[in-house]
């Protein structure tokens, strides 16, 4: 799994789930960017916006990993 970082929260991804619906870069075009690199960029939108598109990625290939306190 691979995390991308924003405040006290990673973005998690496991290529291996992804059924590349492409449901992250319709609705949140300026985090998920599949052609570039990294293709996640979180500085480009709020935490919230974040956690709320990953809340549809179909397959789980997507997750919020939220820091231990």
């Amino acid at each position: 799994m691979k995390k991308y970082k924003k405040e006290n929260i990673s973005i998690g991804w496991e290529a291996e789930k992804c059924i590349h619906a492409a449901l992250c870069a319709k609705g949140l075009s300026n985090v998920f960017k599949p052609k570039d690199r990294p293709w996640i960029q979180p500085e480009n939108a709020s935490k919230q916006e974040i956690i709320d598109q990953v809340a549809k990625c179909p397959s789980g290939a997507l997750s919020i990993i939220y820091d231990e306190e």
